[in-house]
C-alpha cells in the first residue's frame, strides 16, 4: 500500500497486488476504490491475505477496515476501531476521509 516502498521479491506462488498510496490526501479515488474492492474480494473469498504498508499503522488499517466493512456489512468506522483497538496505529485523517468516500461509492 505504500508509494515509497520498493516492491518485495516474491515467489511465483504468491498473488501480488501493489497499490501505491500516499499516507494522507491526494490519492486517486479510483486507486483507493480498487484497493478496497480487491481486498474485500479476497476477504470475502476467504483467501489468506497480507496487507502491508511502510509501518502498518495508517494505510493498511484504513484499507482493511473499509474492505472488512464491505465483506461483513459493517460500518467502516466500527471496523477501524475494532481493527486498531489493541494495536499501535496512526491513521491519517485525510486518508481515512478519502477511504470512506471511496467506500461509499463502492456501495452505490
Amino acid at each position: 500500500m505504500a508509494l515509497e516502498e520498493l516492491p518485495p521479491e516474491l515467489t511465483r506462488e504468491i498473488v501480488y497486488c501493489r497499490f501505491p498510496l500516499f499516507d494522507g490526501a491526494g490519492n486517486a479515488p479510483e486507486l483507493l476504490s480498487v484497493a478496497i474492492d480487491t481486498t474485500a474480494s479476497l476477504i470475502g473469498k476467504r483467501v489468506p491475505t497480507l496487507v502491508s504498508c511502510g509501518a502498518g499503522m495508517s494505510r493498511s488499517p484504513a484499507i482493511v477496515a473499509a474492505a472488512l466493512a464491505i465483506a461483513h456489512g459493517d460500518a467502516p468506522d466500527d471496523c477501524l476501531q475494532e481493527l486498531v483497538a489493541a494495536n499501535p496505529h496512526d491513521v491519517s485523517p485525510p486518508l481515512w476521509n478519502d477511504v470512506k468516500v471511496a467506500y461509499a461509492k463502492l456501495l452505490d
